[in-house]
């Protein structure tokens, strides 16, 4: 299902989801936590790329065991080792936005006023430390984000 598309790899054409929906992700979820008066422009974006994001991730990983598996199996000496410091990268990236998904869905949702209530789901101090953690959160991930892709072009490329 991850081998190929229309006869090509598909890896290197999936990748390209997750370069640009992950980093879109990292930044749209800290704008949101940062910049309470933007949230209301901010909220859709939030929540689609929470879904998209780890989706993406998980198909780009799962096209690269394919990839792996069918062209690069017995590869060894360099190429193997940075074959495998590239896929060392992405369980921590794919749990990684698993983790800023969720907490930018929830500090959505925590922001989001109710119905029947003014303001905040949750408390001021709630809500300052789910933005923290949204906030950490993205900087792991704009960190496995640069060392997968970072790692994945010096295998391709042999920098």
């Amino acid at each position: 299902m991850f081998d190929e598309i229309l006869g090509l790899p598909a890896h290197p054409l999936i990748i390209h989801f997750a370069v640009v929906l992950t980093p879109l992700l990292a930044a749209v979820a800290v704008a949101y936590a940062l910049l309470p008066r933007r949230r209301p422009v901010l909220s859709w974006a939030v929540v689609l790329l929470s879904l998209a994001a780890p989706v993406a991730v998980f198909t780009a990983r799962q096209s690269g065991e394919a990839l792996k598996a069918a062209r690069f199996a017995t590869a060894d000496g360099l190429l193997g080792e940075r074959i495998a410091s590239h896929q060392s990268f992405a369980t921590p990236l794919l749990l990684s936005v698993a983790g800023l998904s969720a907490a930018a869905l929830l500090l959505v949702y925590g922001t989001t006023s109710a119905r029947d209530t003014v303001g905040e789901r949750f408390g001021r101090t709630a809500t300052t430390v789910v933005s923290a953690v949204t906030v950490a959160l993205a900087a792991v991930v704009g960190y496995y984000v640069f060392r997968a892709g970072d790692s994945g072009a010096r295998a391709v490329w042999a920098v």
